[in-house]
């Protein structure tokens, strides 16, 4: 079945990007107006995370979110074939910070959030610089999706590290040096094990897993803004967040993280996963403790 599937779409991945585009705006048409896909959980999340826009502005967030949102997986596909050349016309990024840190013989870790097109920024950003790019995945529970997204995010070199034994499967890499992506504005899978900080107006927990892998490794990290000009085209512009991890309160780092992943977000608001139920996780009394946030915490 993997293969019948591969075929398909590595077929469809070699049409013209103006063709792909027209089923991307076919599939727009459908999930926003016709099956108002997620429509509540996204509106929802706009107004809670963007009150100062008015309704009228925020429709039309929701609008331009679900064409990225649509052109995210015709692109992802088109990444079966896409060569480097075509990549480099459209996709551009600086990748000084990474430079310089490799000529100091750092490792380095990279923190991710959810803007259009992740898929597109591993497969460049892993041929950009000088790092092996270690590229961590969520497996599937479809075993055709899992090998199509390894394939994707591996087909230049990429080795993989599945998201659920990062511990065991960075081993071989820890005298060497290394880039390691890790997404960290995931939802925690337990209250009392997060971080918790205003994230967009809300209490929101995030997962410690990045912070204590770069305090553990004692390594530097590193965010990027992404930006869209228009249509295929982005750019990632990567700076220093943290040199020295360790030197910092615990939380501290998160607390870096999301101001500038709310900065980003507001720089272009739909290019961020808004049909992501992210605040799923609330806010009680008893998660004092876990409280990491400059301003004060509230009060039930």
């Amino acid at each position: 079945m993997y293969y019948i599937v591969f075929g398909i779409l590595y077929a469809f991945s070699l049409l013209p990007m103006w063709i792909l585009y027209g089923f991307s705006d076919f599939a727009y048409f459908l999930l926003y107006r016709v099956f108002k896909y997620r429509m509540e959980v996204v509106m929802g999340n706009l107004e809670h995370s963007l009150p100062e826009k008015t309704l009228e502005e925020r429709k039309k967030i929701a609008a331009k979110f679900y064409r990225n949102f649509t052109d995210n997986w015709i692109e992802t596909i088109k990444l079966l074939s896409i060569s480097k050349r075509s990549m480099n016309k459209k996709i551009t990024g600086n990748y000084e910070v990474f430079n310089e840190l490799f000529k100091r013989g750092k490792a380095v870790q990279l923190n991710l959030g959810h803007f259009f097109n992740w898929e597109i920024m591993t497969l460049h950003c892993g041929i950009s610089q000088p790092y092996p790019f270690l590229t961590v995945y969520l497996p599937q529970s479809s075993k055709v999706s899992d090998r199509l997204l390894k394939y994707i995010r591996g087909r230049w070199g990429n080795p993989l590290i599945s998201s659920y034994d990062i511990a065991r499967e960075i081993i071989p890499w820890r005298k060497k040096q290394y880039l390691l992506a890790l997404g960290a504005d995931q939802s925690p899978l337990y209250s009392s094990q997060a971080y918790w900080l205003y994230f967009l107006n809300r209490p929101t927990g995030f997962v410690k897993g990045p912070e204590k892998f770069a305090r553990g490794q004692n390594i530097p990290v590193v965010m990027m803004t992404t930006t869209k000009s228009k249509r295929g085209h982005y750019h990632y512009e990567y700076f220093l967040l943290c040199d020295d991890v360790k030197s910092l309160p615990d939380g501290e780092l998160m607390r870096l993280y999301v101001r500038h992943i709310e900065k980003n977000i507001r720089l272009q608001p739909e290019l961020y996963l808004w049909s992501h139920k992210r605040w799923k996780r609330e806010w009680y009394k008893g998660l004092e403790p876990q409280w990491v946030d400059d301003a004060a915490m509230p009060t039930s």
